[in-house]
């Protein structure tokens, strides 16, 4: 009778109605009535003060309505878990995620999904523009840092560290800085989270001679392979050419900021099975050394979860 009434009430809260709580429960708006009643007897509060036009939770029936929702979580999971013992991933799976790890890691990864699991279908848009996962009905939005919404579930993947980089025709014309303070003789490429005036460092102010502005990654990458300057880049869209000796990583020992990616999604409650096998699936994808990242035909794919 306790987990029925507080059924009972978190519907009635959530509804802010006894007749909208008592058509979703199939019930009379009396007997809910009736059933919430007898509760606050049992408990010896009031949970609800209640006029013609609105309901109102009282102090404690902030706090009590808190806990039963929870408890009504915990239960709906605990059934969606046995459930899904019995199914496997399928429907439609909806993903945004930033244009390079879209293009350099995703669409690997989500293939692979996608062949082991050939009941899931998948929209994916690769974009620089912030996305509402409740507003667009995304599955799982990939961004750089937590949203701002707390109702968001926000997953970490991995933190996107930066090196400074230049092209070894442009040391060559303009020489190598040697310490930090030598930065401010030599030309910027930056990008939209960098100052404007300074190098984007973290523990050092020096100022910068901005030659470069863009507002993507590749682009910026790109213009310093072609010479344009030094650029603080990412790890992932740098390494292969680092390794091949196209670009030059400067003053390894300097911090720079790095951004934290989030796999965000809008509830765990009625989690589908094709969000929660897809977040494992990508978590266990991810390379084993976090700080190596590699074009994506030589970038190692765990077998199991990290």
């Amino acid at each position: 009778m306790g987990l029925d009434d507080a059924l009972i009430f978190t519907r009635v809260v959530e509804l802010h109605s006894f007749t909208q709580a008592a058509h979703s429960l199939g019930m009379q708006k009396s007997t809910v009535s009736r059933r919430i009643a007898l509760l606050e007897e049992r408990l010896g509060v009031r949970l609800l003060n209640r006029t013609t036009r609105k309901l109102r939770l009282t102090e404690v029936g902030q706090a009590y309505y808190e806990r039963c929702r929870q408890i009504m979580v915990d239960f709906a999971e605990a059934e969606q878990a046995v459930m899904q013992l019995q199914q496997e991933p399928s429907g439609l799976l909806r993903i945004t995620a930033p244009i390079e790890f879209g293009q350099l890691f995703l669409g690997r990864v989500l293939g692979d999904f996608m062949s082991q699991y050939p009941q899931i279908t998948a929209e994916v848009e690769i974009t620089s523009r912030d996305v509402d996962p409740l507003e667009e009905g995304v599955d799982i939005a990939i961004m750089v840092g937590q949203p701002q919404d707390s109702t968001l579930i926000a997953r970490k993947l991995f933190e996107n560290g930066r090196r400074l980089c230049a092209s070894p025709a442009y040391l060559a014309a303009h020489g190598t800085p040697l310490d930090v303070q030598a930065l401010a003789e030599h030309r910027a490429v930056l990008l939209p989270q960098d100052p404007q005036r300074y190098w984007p460092l973290l523990d050092e102010s020096v100022p910068c001679q901005r030659v470069l502005h863009c507002n993507n990654i590749t682009f910026a990458r790109e213009a310093v392979l072609g010479g344009a300057g030094i650029a603080s880049l990412p790890l992932m869209i740098t390494e292969d050419a680092v390794r091949r000796g196209e670009l030059v990583e400067l003053l390894p020992g300097v911090q720079l900021p790095s951004g934290v990616i989030y796999a965000v999604y809008p509830s765990r409650r009625f989690q589908a099975m094709k969000v929660k096998a897809f977040l494992d699936f990508l978590m266990a994808s991810l390379p084993i050394d976090r700080s190596q990242w590699l074009e994506p035909a030589a970038a190692p794919l765990l077998t199991s979860r990290l």
